[in-house]
């Protein structure tokens, strides 16, 4: 097998292909053949060496692929060599063979297609937990998304279409602004030519937003909590502000630190307001609850409700591209790699 290795913290440059044995099952292990991985800022984070959850280089990345079973271990029933499926790894998913968990392996729709079924599951979880589990969205909510067009935001946005008269506010810069307003976001503000803060006071009358989704961190949550309307709630789920440049700035991620606002228990009660945190890798072991909702998340494919928007296919193979190219910025949905192209 081939497999895409961070092989120290750094640059991209770091990134390399090398060549291993196939893995073999264990009793209760999958192994699969990958077609499709997704790649995430995660990855990046991991890549930079920002990302503690993250093993020790060298190590491989990647937390989603779809593709075929190769193998099963002797207490897995519930598939067999040739089934389509998908997975979610904890680490090793940018590989042409990953051995998983079989309660880490769903089964497809026949209409699925394996770029679909590797763009599902980090986004669409992620968002789908935020909205729904940790955060209660309600009708005519006002919902504030950062980074509305990465591949979170965008399934935010999908699945806020289930609940009536949401009016979401999403930053992005000014060129995919035009693709958001077509997405549902009925106000897209560039936050690189303006406070954004101050555009959501200006909009919604000073009164503010129900919900934050924000994966920025920092300074971002200080100001977030500020544009929260009564009972409102920010929802902290990443804290990419801390990754500038190829390489870890450790002057970045002191002045982040510096500028993060400590909360008090009694401020938030004071305020009736709430801040809650998602790290879905570590929700990875609570199965019950996370297959619960991704079950609920392909019956929403089926019913044509939601569906992921793939940017671009990377070849395996060109790695420390893809990497640049989401940690610029320039995507609008998901990145993937295709790992029949190693």
């Amino acid at each position: 097998m081939k497999a895409l290795w961070v092989t120290a913290s750094g640059g991209p440059e770091k990134l390399q292909i090398r060549e291993s044995a196939d893995p073999i099952p264990g009793p209760d292990q999958v192994v699969i053949s990958v077609e499709r991985a997704g790649l995430n800022f995660a990855d990046i984070a991991g890549r930079v060496g920002l990302y503690p959850d993250a093993p020790k280089p060298p190590m491989v990345m990647g937390y989603e692929v779809s593709g075929y079973v190769a193998g099963v271990g002797a207490e897995v029933k519930d598939f067999r060599p040739g089934d389509r499926v998908l997975a979610t790894p904890h680490f090793g998913g940018h590989a042409t063979r990953v051995r998983v968990p079989s309660r880490q392996v769903m089964r497809l729709p026949d209409q699925m297609s394996f770029d679909q079924a590797a763009a599902l599951p980090v986004n669409y979880l992620t968002a789908y937990h935020m909205l729904f589990h940790v955060g209660h969205l309600r009708p005519s909510d006002k919902l504030l998304i950062h980074m509305a067009a990465g591949g979170v935001g965008l399934a935010a946005i999908q699945l806020c279409h289930l609940v009536p008269d949401v009016r979401i506010f999403g930053t992005a810069s000014a060129p995919k602004h035009d693709f958001l307003r077509q997405a549902g976001v009925q106000y897209p503000i560039d936050y690189r030519s303006m406070d954004y803060a101050a555009e959501v006071r200006r909009l919604t009358g000073d009164q503010g937003v129900q919900l934050i989704l924000d994966p920025l961190g920092g300074k971002s949550w200080s100001k977030g909590y500020d544009l929260l309307a009564p009972a409102g709630q920010l929802i902290a789920f990443g804290w990419s502000g801390m990754v500038s440049g190829e390489k870890t700035n450790w002057l970045r991620v002191i002045s982040e630190l510096a500028g993060m606002k400590r909360f008090s228990p009694l401020r938030l009660m004071g305020d009736n307001r709430t801040i809650s945190g998602v790290n879905l890798g570590h929700l990875w072991d609570e199965r019950e609850l996370l297959n619960a909702e991704l079950r609920t998340l392909l019956r929403l494919f089926e019913e044509k409700q939601i569906a992921a928007r793939v940017d671009r296919v990377f070849p395996l193979s060109a790695g420390a591209e893809a990497h640049r190219y989401i940690q610029e910025r320039r995507n609008i949905g998901k990145v993937l790699f295709d790992c029949t192209a190693a």
